[in-house]
């Protein structure tokens, strides 16, 4: 009997193939129940921290009224986090990755409490506010390590990018909620009360999370070590690595040059003419363009040529980011530029991360994580320096528009310079 050949695809199954190829990858949700809690727990906490990261930089600029005191936030924040990552960097990986995760959880809520006695206070010195964000960053050093660690265990190799891009997912739908929702509570009396109470009660999501998940102890033998040899172990596995070093370096370039969002509080009012309620869609703006990119980024599994597909990226941030600069007081054309930028951000994002997940061994995953965190979000921080000297030196529109420029200039050479990041593929070596 001949058998019948198999039906057509009717015009809703194609629709719903085209879907599944491009929406992101929930298997990793499915697949294990601790990813899916912290995942949760992630969701809520960082949502909270997005009321902490407007509000310090409106305090400050309150308090001060100089974009460079603002800008010093970041030099703050950024020495909080290289102290963090050496303190973690000493034992991250010799022991259980969910106790460290529980502690750290402790300490947020330290300094998010410290944040709300000083604004009920009135008039609190800089030095308090400098303190809390140095502290706050010291302990991110100890916690987004840790959770990056227990990923390829918790997930598999296979789900791995899949879970890089939920996480994605994560950090661009609160920073793109968070900071809108935290421009009108600021502007409220007592905003800044509220916006630092929110913070602290959020974190009790990621409290309970870690709370729930079983123990993950770390893959570790008799030689594994501690202390600062461990620190030093590190940073010498980066050693003749040249395609790792490089999506450190590229990172540093586009944070650094092309991350204005110190000047947001001074862009508002100076060049766009707005109030503070409305300072929120500045930093929310990046964080929709990001969103939307990861949750259409189920192709991210099927791009081989990974380092390529980071350098392009960085160079499409860097552009949108120079464009943002020229909108001059056209609000809605330098939000949409600023979405551009933050879509291009997060792909280079997830094929960085991949890159180093999958190439470093567990016993050492800890601490290239952590040293993958203080070049992520120690960027944004020294960016924030940059931005707000070269403001005050120039103006803000010289600092926005040099910065993308520069980050252009920076993707460019490293990709002229290190022809193996050039032409890394998935399963190359580093």
């Amino acid at each position: 009997m001949e058998t019948p050949p198999p039906p057509l695809p009717t015009r809703g199954s194609r629709a719903r193939g085209a879907v599944r190829k491009v929406a992101v990858d929930v298997s990793p949700l499915r697949a294990s129940r601790d990813f899916r809690r912290l995942w949760f727990g992630l969701l809520v906490s960082e949502f909270g921290y997005q009321f902490t990261v407007v509000a310090t930089l409106v305090q400050v600029f309150r308090l001060t009224g100089s974009a460079a005191a603002v800008g010093l936030t970041g030099l703050v924040g950024f020495a909080g986090l290289v102290i963090g990552t050496l303190i973690a960097s000493a034992f991250v990986d010799a022991y259980d990755r969910r106790k460290t995760l529980i502690i750290a959880q402790v300490g947020f809520m330290v300094a998010s409490g410290t944040l709300l006695l000083g604004a009920a206070a009135g008039h609190p010195p800089l030095a308090l506010i400098y303190g809390a964000v140095a502290l706050t960053a010291g302990l991110s050093s100890i916690d987004s390590p840790t959770r990056s660690a227990m990923t390829p265990r918790l997930v598999g190799r296979e789900l791995l990018p899949s879970a890089l891009a939920l996480n994605q997912v994560v950090w661009n739908a609160t920073a793109l909620a968070g900071p809108a929702v935290a421009g009108v509570v600021i502007a409220q009396r007592s905003g800044l009360q509220w916006a630092y109470a929110i913070d602290l009660i959020t974190y009790v999501g990621m409290l309970l999370a870690a709370l729930g998940i079983r123990s993950i102890p770390p893959e570790v033998d008799e030689h594994t070590k501690t202390g600062w040899r461990a620190v030093w172990e590190g940073f010498a596995y980066l050693k003749g690595r040249r395609v790792l070093q490089s999506t450190f370096a590229i990172d540093v370039v586009a944070m650094v040059f092309g991350m204005p969002r110190a000047l947001f509080p001074i862009l508002i009012v100076t060049q766009f003419h707005r109030g503070p309620a409305v300072i929120g869609l500045l930093f929310a703006a990046p964080a929709f363009g990001a969103f939307v990119a990861a949750l259409t980024g189920g192709w991210v599994g099927r791009v081989r040529h990974q380092g390529r597909a980071v350098i392009w990226a960085v160079i499409v941030w860097g552009a949108g980011i120079a464009a943002f600069g020229l909108a001059g007081a056209n609000l809605w054309l330098a939000l949409l530029l600023l979405a551009v930028a933050g879509a291009a951000d997060v792909i280079s994002a997830v094929f960085r991360s991949t890159i180093l997940q999958l190439a470093v061994p567990d016993s050492l995953r800890g601490r290239l994580s952590g040293i993958h965190i203080l070049v992520v979000t120690g960027g944004p921080r020294l960016g924030d320096l940059e931005a707000g000297l070269v403001a005050q030196v120039f103006s803000p529109t010289v600092s926005v528009v040099s910065g993308g420029v520069l980050c252009i200039l920076g993707a460019s050479a490293l990709a002229l310079l290190v022809p193996a990041f050039r032409r890394y593929h998935a399963g190359g070596t580093i």
